[in-house]
C-alpha cells in the first residue's frame, strides 16, 4: 500500500473514532484547532501501537493539517529518523499547546537534537516554539535516566533568563520545565530551589509566579522524601 493510501486509511479510522463530545471538549482546555476530528489521546495511543513506527507515514499525516493526525504522529514517528529540519518545520506549525507538548514529550525529547533545540527555541519569539524548549526540558528530565547533571544545570540558566516572559503558555512551560528538572535528583533539586528563590524575589510578575509555583512543589515533603 502506498503512503498516500495509508494516510487515507488512517484518516478514515480517525473519523470513525472521533466524537462531537471530544471536539467540543478541546475548548475547555484552551486548545485551538481548525481541523478537528475529535479522537481522545487514549485512542490515539492505541492506534499508534497498532500502526507501529513509520516515519514516512508520520510525515504524510502531519501534512494533512488535521489536529488528530498531528497528535498521532508522536506515537508512530521514529526518533532516530527525525531531523533538525523536520523539527523546525513542525515547530513552525504549532498552533496550540497540546500538539506542541505531545511532540516534545513523546518524540522530540528522544532525538539526538534535543539540547540544541532547547537552546535555539528558548530564544524564539513564537509563543509555542518557545514553550517547546521548556516542554523538551521536562521531557528529557523525566525520560533520559542516564543523562548527566551538567546540561540540566545549563538549562536552569535558560529558565531563569526566560522566566519574565508573561505569555500564558510560555510561563506555564517554563514552570513545568523547572519543576520536573528539580525532581530529578537531590543535586538538581537544590539548584532548582535556589533558582526558584531568586525568581520569587523578581519584580517581574511572571518570574515571581514561576518561582512560587516551583518552590512550593520542589520543597514539599513528598518531593523531599522521594529524593532522599
Amino acid at each position: 500500500m502506498t503512503t498516500a493510501a495509508r494516510v487515507r486509511e488512517v484518516i478514515a479510522l480517525l473519523k470513525r473514532k472521533g466524537t462531537k463530545r471530544n471536539r467540543d471538549g478541546l475548548a475547555r482546555y484552551g486548545i485551538v484547532a481548525t481541523k478537528v476530528i475529535g479522537v481522545s489521546v487514549g485512542e490515539l495511543k492505541q492506534i499508534g501501537k497498532q500502526i507501529g513506527r513509520d516515519h514516512d507515514l508520520a510525515l504524510a499525516l502531519w501534512k494533512t493539517g488535521w489536529y488528530d493526525a498531528r497528535m498521532l504522529v508522536p506515537f508512530i514517528d521514529d526518533p532516530a529518523k527525525v531531523t533538525p529540519a523536520q523539527m523546525e518545520r513542525w515547530a513552525k506549525d504549532f498552533d496550540n499547546w497540546a500538539v506542541c507538548d505531545a511532540l516534545c514529550f513523546h518524540l522530540f525529547d528522544r532525538t539526538p537534537h534535543t539540547w540544541q533545540k532547547i537552546n535555539d527555541w528558548s530564544r524564539r519569539r513564537e509563543e509555542f516554539v518557545k514553550r517547546a524548549a521548556f516542554a523538551l526540558i521536562a521531557g528529557v528530565a523525566l525520560h533520559d535516566k542516564k543523562a548527566p547533571d551538567a546540561p540540566f544545570l545549563r538549562a536552569l540558566k535558560l529558565i531563569e533568563r526566560e522566566a519574565p516572559d508573561d505569555r500564558n503558555f510560555v510561563k506555564k512551560g517554563v514552570s513545568w520545565g523547572l519543576r520536573v528538572l528539580g525532581r530529578r535528583n537531590r543535586a538538581l533539586n537544590k539548584a532548582a530551589v535556589e533558582v526558584s528563590r531568586r525568581l520569587v524575589a523578581s519584580p517581574k510578575p511572571a518570574a515571581a509566579w514561576i518561582g512560587r509555583d516551583a518552590f512550593r512543589e520542589l520543597t514539599s515533603p513528598m518531593v523531599q522524601r522521594r529524593l532522599r
